[in-house]
């Protein structure tokens, strides 16, 4: 019996109504977009609206190569028309790919008439059938290598045996099914899986894409196992028309220390020219013999980098016995590295120094490429550069460092507060103090109160989210917490519930089944001290509230005492209006509310 939708599907193809979307694939470790999935829709009030419909169709109706083919020239045409950053995810079925009989170089046709270079484009091997010959798909995936294209692999943990691709196929991009993603972040065999798979493809020289994130947690998680590329409905929704950048990520970049304030990857910036990957062989040879002092050139399609080609290898390779002969009209693009390190000027230099440690393991004297917001080619950056301005910060970041905690002292929280005035972001400032810490010290020795100072800057570090939080150690018991995530309140609530937990365990067991300690107070009276508390004042500071990190820092001194006022452990919020704002209300007959406080015992 006829399939009742081939007619509709040769209409179709015919008249080519079919959209176009396009999904972002995050960078993790830069907070930006790395690369764009096509995706395929039919019309909406089609039946074969569905992808999965689309295709089982064309497959039932000997259509599969036809819809295929005009997919991938759809996804050219449009991803060149938006001029998007980064790398074009083609979906590809294997079957088409392994056809002997089938037209030959037509997406490379279609790249060029879009202006795009095949270093642009991965080619993402569906899951509509299982592969029965590796053979020939291993010389088809070959075949679109030395094109220039690279080759991913999808849904790896479902499907058809998805290990067994990532072996045979050796491809450069294995993405994860978004059943990992999944609660992930309550889900520790989950992780486990994840961190497994990153160790495999470390050693396979591939990169991960998680699919299938959908919340910020799960973000979190993925990015702290290392994973480079991420995506899913939290980062962006497939749209027609999707965005250039990720601005819910540029509030995440981590904040625990003064050389991820200090400088980004901008200041190890070198100017170098590129070249396009059409330039033959010899040409860059001869670039190299007239530049003794040029070490690496990038390889760029237009304003968007490619590859690099470095002097050692190249010159090496070249040098070899008929090299030289059989490949005088070659484009370099079959020779340069085509995954380099590629990272945006805003980098910071701690996340650059990740990046480096995790991707070039074997060669310190190597460049990575540095490109705008937008993953145009700015420059050319160092590794020995950036080893000198890490040891630069290292030897500043040790100046200021609390030397009981290792936590970031005055200096450090001031200049992060300074930060994020700048910025014009909505934070707080948490001043916290222990109460009665100072008979406890005299009672037990400071021995014993220097651990009771290292507990709680475990405990404020633990707390904290470090991709958006600082946490600093100002000297004696008092420590500072500049927060610029949303759930600031519920984070401070729980440093208090835990550090409630904790505190009986300081003492000995007399002590600890008294309630407290006798010991002399600052006027040397004998009196009864209760367990240590921690009390907690709050500043929240919106855009123009404040000049300096002088006004903040004078205001949280102040709500700290009204914490201090409350019994046990406390936090004061303060809920003064900025000034502005006050006036309006007061000119209205309103009152400014001082603040209100909470008893946590």
């Amino acid at each position: 019996m006829p399939n009742p939708l081939c007619e509709p599907l040769r209409e179709l193809l015919a008249s080519r109504q079919m959209h176009v979307l396009f999904q972002p694939i995050a960078d993790v470790a830069v907070g930006g977009i790395f690369g764009y999935e096509a995706l395929i829709r039919g019309p909406s009030d089609s039946p074969l609206h569905s992808p999965l419909t689309l295709f089982d169709t064309a497959m039932a109706c000997g259509a599969l190569s036809e819809l295929d083919h005009l997919c991938r020239r759809l996804a050219i045409e449009r991803f060149g028309q938006l001029d998007l950053p980064g790398r074009l995810f083609l979906n590809v079925t294997p079957e088409t790919i392994t056809q002997t009989d089938g037209p030959r170089g037509r997406t490379l046709q279609y790249l060029e008439a879009a202006g795009l270079s095949p270093e642009r484009v991965v080619i993402e091997l569906t899951e509509h059938t299982p592969i029965k010959d590796y053979r020939v798909m291993q010389e088809a995936v070959e075949h679109y290598r030395e094109m220039g294209f690279a080759i991913a692999i999808d849904d790896l943990g479902s499907g058809y045996g998805g290990l067994r691709h990532w072996t045979e196929l050796r491809p450069e991009y294995v993405k994860i099914d978004g059943h990992f993603a999944q609660n992930i972040h309550e889900d520790p065999v989950k992780r486990q899986f994840v961190r497994s798979m990153r160790e495999i493809a470390k050693e396979l020289d591939s990169r991960l894409v998680v699919e299938g994130i959908e919340t910020r947690e799960e973000y979190a998680v993925i990015a702290s196992l290392g994973i480079e590329l991420a995506q899913g409905y939290y980062l962006q929704r497939p749209a027609q028309h999707p965005p250039r950048s990720l601005p819910q990520l540029g509030g995440m970049c981590r904040v625990p220390s003064p050389r991820h304030r200090a400088g980004t990857a901008r200041g190890l910036l070198r100017r170098a020219t590129a070249i396009a990957p059409s330039t033959p062989l010899p040409g860059v040879v001869e670039l190299f013999q007239q530049e003794p002092q040029l070490r690496s050139v990038v390889v760029a399609d237009g304003e968007r980098p490619v590859g690099i080609v470095r002097r050692h290898q190249i010159m090496d390779f070249y040098a070899r016995r008929y090299v030289r002969e059989l490949n005088a009209r070659k484009p370099i693009r079959g020779f340069m590295d085509a995954r380099p390190l590629v990272v945006s000027q805003d980098t910071p230099l701690e996340q650059l120094s990740q990046l480096v440690t995790s991707q070039i393991e074997d060669d310190w004297d190597r460049d990575f490429i540095i490109t705008d917001d937008q993953g145009r080619y700015l420059g050319l950056g160092t590794v020995i550069d950036l080893l000198r301005r890490l040891t630069e910060l290292q030897i500043q970041y040790a100046r200021y460092a609390n030397p009981l905690t290792q936590l970031p002292g005055s200096v450090p929280v001031n200049e992060q507060i300074d930060i994020y005035l700048d910025r014009g972001i909505n934070f707080v400032v948490a001043y916290c103090d222990m109460d009665s810490f100072k008979p406890y010290n005299d009672y037990y020795g400071y021995a014993r109160g220097d651990h009771v100072i290292r507990e709680m800057g475990r405990l404020l570090s633990e707390s904290i989210d470090p991709q958006t939080d600082f946490v600093g150690h100002v000297g004696g018991d008092d420590f500072v917490l500049v927060l610029a995530s949303q759930s600031w309140l519920a984070t401070l609530e729980a440093v208090l519930a835990r550090f409630e937990a904790l505190a009986p365990s300081f003492y000995d067991e007399a002590e600890r089944e008294a309630g407290g300690i006798l010991a002399p107070d600052r006027q040397g009276r004998e009196l009864f001290h209760e367990l240590l508390s921690l009390s907690i004042g709050v500043v929240q500071v919106a855009p123009g509230g404040f000049k300096n990190h002088h006004e903040v820092a004078a205001r949280a001194s102040e709500v700290k005492c009204m914490a201090k006022r409350i019994p046990g452990n406390g936090l004061f919020v303060d809920r003064r209006l900025m000034e502005g704002e006050a006036r309006g209300s007061i000119a209205e007959g309103g009152s400014v509310p001082a603040g209100d406080g909470r008893r946590y015992a």
